[in-house]
């Protein structure tokens, strides 16, 4: 679905192309903010040369190292990205316009995202480089109901972060709550 909304971006733009599909997939997994994952190096998702199954993005405002899973269909998107771009061990994963010693900056990524966004024929108002951490915390902690698991995911050093940062309502915590017997 991903590749059939990215065709007319292909043929425009090819080097945004592959920072958009790959950079949206692998911040959509990674639930990690876009600045952290900007700063990644190909080392850092690839160390073999082609993506693992797992990596760990810096969190730039806490410092502190957070996990994540490359699904399959983010690791095919990173793997075709490296081998279009030409990408090297300790290059970074998405360069911005300064060249191969910087990395795409946020204003790029958001630029490109909102391109992104509208050739997938959406308003591109609605949506933003932040929605998508938010809203892959919000589906795991709604399909499992682990404030503790998302709260790792995201790299937040207090629980009462995630309880805002998601919007928990008491309500909602309770519901989920009384769903599970011990």
């Amino acid at each position: 679905m991903v590749k059939s909304f990215l065709q007319p971006l292909q043929r425009k733009r090819r080097e945004s192309f592959g920072s958009t599909a790959g950079f949206v997939s692998l911040c959509g997994t990674a639930a990690s903010s876009a600045a952290a994952t900007l700063a990644l190096k190909v080392d850092d998702v690839a160390p073999g040369g082609y993506a693992a199954d797992r990596a760990s993005v810096r969190q730039k405002k806490t410092g502190r190292p957070v996990k994540f899973e490359l699904t399959e269909s983010t690791r095919q998107a990173i793997d075709d990205y490296m081998k279009a771009a030409g990408k090297r061990p300790g290059d970074y994963l998405f360069v911005g316009r300064r060249g191969p010693s910087f990395s795409l900056t946020t204003r790029q990524y958001a630029q490109l995202l909102s391109d992104w966004i509208a050739n997938a024929g959406l308003d591109p108002h609605l949506f933003g480089t932040h929605s998508l951490r938010r809203t892959k915390a919000a589906m795991i902690y709604r399909r499992a109901g682990n404030l503790r698991a998302v709260q790792l995911l995201l790299g937040h050093t207090k629980i009462e972060s995630t309880v805002r940062y998601l919007g928990i309502e008491v309500d909602d915590a309770l519901a989920i709550a009384e769903q599970i017997d011990v």
